[in-house]
């Protein structure tokens, strides 16, 4: 259905199933995903998003270091990093993260991410790094514009979808806004900006 809608960067984020259900989840949306011209990210298992050929990880703050991370993968392969603060996003830059997930931008039940960050400190955050930044954290369709106006190149998005009545037409309500709003994406290694 997101890929109906026209959603083409994804996350898959399990923190309850064992290594062996995230691999085979991770191995079918890999190749559902990548089929259909998106790209799929592995949640925190850097081992499992090069087993199933993923297009990249995405690290949390206690997760493996991304230097780690970068060598089982390799140089080809995206890997982000969440982030909660400017000086956390300067290290994931310096240490070559390719894309940095900052928030929560707004108060969410989807996960416990600590204090909201709000579109001001996105705005600091957005002047301190040249990296893609992807706002996560209570994203709606009425708070997207003043989320990528403060300088998130994209959003992360659960609950907004997923909780609504049709998952669809949200789904693509919030891509129409984006588009509107001239967003950036988050690119494969080696395409121009």
């Amino acid at each position: 259905m997101a890929l109906a809608a026209g959603v083409r960067l994804f996350q898959y984020r399990n923190k309850s199933g064992s290594r062996k259900e995230i691999f085979s989840i991770s191995l079918e949306l890999a190749g559902m995903v990548k089929r259909a011209g998106g790209v799929f990210i592995v949640n925190d298992h850097a081992d499992i998003a090069k087993a199933v050929d993923a297009d990249g990880v995405h690290l949390g703050q206690d997760d493996l270091p991304l230097a780690y991370g970068r060598t089982i993968l390799g140089g080809d392969k995206l890997i982000g990093i969440s982030t909660h603060s400017v000086e956390q996003a300067k290290e994931a830059e310096a240490a070559g993260a390719d894309y940095i997930g900052f928030g929560p931008i707004f108060p969410t039940t989807s996960k416990d991410a600590g204090p909201c960050q709000g579109p001001e400190r996105l705005r600091s955050l957005r002047n301190a790094v040249t990296l893609p930044v992807l706002a996560i954290g209570g994203i709606r369709p009425d708070t997207i514009a003043e989320t990528m106006q403060a300088g998130a190149d994209g959003v992360a998005v659960i609950s907004a979808v997923l909780s609504a009545p049709d998952p669809d037409a949200v789904a693509r309500d919030m891509i129409d806004r984006i588009e509107r709003l001239g967003s950036a994406k988050i690119r494969m290694k080696g395409e121009k900006r």
